[in-house]
């Protein structure tokens, strides 16, 4: 892992008000020669929740699993990962790997895989607080441990120490995996993809328990989803990711109202709810590019209906659009609000 000097980004949407919390500055990642991310910047302040969205292959979960050094040797990083301040991507191996899990804690996809199926739920807690906390006595671990499942919704926590990850549900699995991500106290916990194989119901039920935890403890939180509903729900701000960069952000609310990318609003466009409610979905058309084969310019142009002369003369800069808003689109100013787009 190597650390490029310190750079000067562009103004970011996402940034936090103080010098707390977690920002990318200038983030590249690419696997062997294959350029994978570009320069992506990134910010979340406490009792915050950063949605990362875009489609499969945009470099969201790169992005992600780059902040704590969880991807694999053969990938090449650049840029800067500041946590309260440090850049995590120039510690000493054994100092990041004490920033994981004690600062900063993942949760991922498909909690059946993360967890350990010899080993019960508890003992899985349980040897995560005696990495980080050796001198926490057998007794005060069991009881935080039960602490910890009660604090997630796993009923009988008491009982349910004992019992092995296949004998738990989805979304109890998927609670177990945020315990255990909670034991060191972290205060940043990055989501990847944490409900997609989750019915809907149980979904709703991860995602309200997250947004409780991020408001109780103060932490801060980094969402990956392709789900722009999951966005709606649970996020205050929100970064759309294409082809390995960020095209467009700032806060869920104006986000969602007034898209300033074409992709953004393409993919809300075919987002399914009440403000589509009678009206017909519209499908993004084609496919993202591969890393292989990068169109030039704007990569989103070859699937862009508001296409236009200039679009492939250059990457767009992702600039100001109006207050904490950015967007790299020729196209901010012509995308009109979502109301008068359905009135359409």
């Amino acid at each position: 892992m190597t650390a490029a000097g310190t750079l000067t980004p562009p103004a970011s949407a996402a940034a936090p008000a103080t010098g707390e919390g977690l920002r990318v500055r200038g983030l590249r990642v690419a696997m062997g020669p294959l350029p994978i991310v570009h320069g992506v910047d990134l910010a979340v302040a406490p009792g915050e929740i950063l949605g990362l969205v875009g489609e499969s292959g945009s470099g969201k979960s790169v992005s992600l699993r780059a902040i704590p050094g969880l991807l694999p040797p053969k990938a090449r990083i650049a840029g800067e990962v500041l946590w309260n301040g440090r850049n995590l991507l120039a510690l000493p191996p054994r100092a990041l790997q004490q920033v994981r899990g004690r600062e900063v804690a993942m949760i991922f996809q498909e909690p059946g895989l993360a967890l350990n199926p010899v080993m019960t739920v508890g003992a899985q807690i349980d040897e995560s607080l005696q990495a980080h906390f050796p001198r926490l006595g057998r007794a005060a671990r069991r009881e935080r441990a039960e602490q910890l499942l009660a604090e997630v919704g796993i009923p009988s926590p008491r009982e349910r120490l004992g019992s092995y990850p296949h004998e738990f549900s989805g979304g109890m699995r998927q609670r177990a995996m945020i315990a255990i991500a909670l034991a060191p106290g972290p205060r940043l916990l990055l989501a990847d993809e944490p409900t997609t194989a989750l019915d809907v119901t149980v979904q709703d039920g991860i995602l309200r328990l997250l947004r409780r935890l991020v408001e109780e403890h103060r932490m801060a939180m980094i969402l990956v989803t392709h789900d722009l509903g999951v966005v709606a729900e649970t996020c205050d701000r929100v970064s759309v990711m294409y082809a390995g960069r960020v095209v467009e952000s700032g806060p869920a609310a104006g986000l969602f109202a007034h898209p300033r990318h074409a992709y953004t609003a393409a993919l809300l466009g075919a987002m399914p709810g009440e403000e589509n409610e009678g009206g017909r979905l519209s499908p993004v058309p084609g496919t993202p590019p591969s890393p292989l084969r990068m169109p030039p310019g704007c990569a989103f142009a070859p699937r862009c209906t508001w296409r236009m002369a200039g679009c492939e003369a250059g990457v767009p800069a992702l600039e100001s659009v109006e207050p904490d808003h950015l967007a790299a689109c020729l196209a901010a100013d012509l995308l009109p609000p979502r109301w008068m787009e359905q009135d359409r």
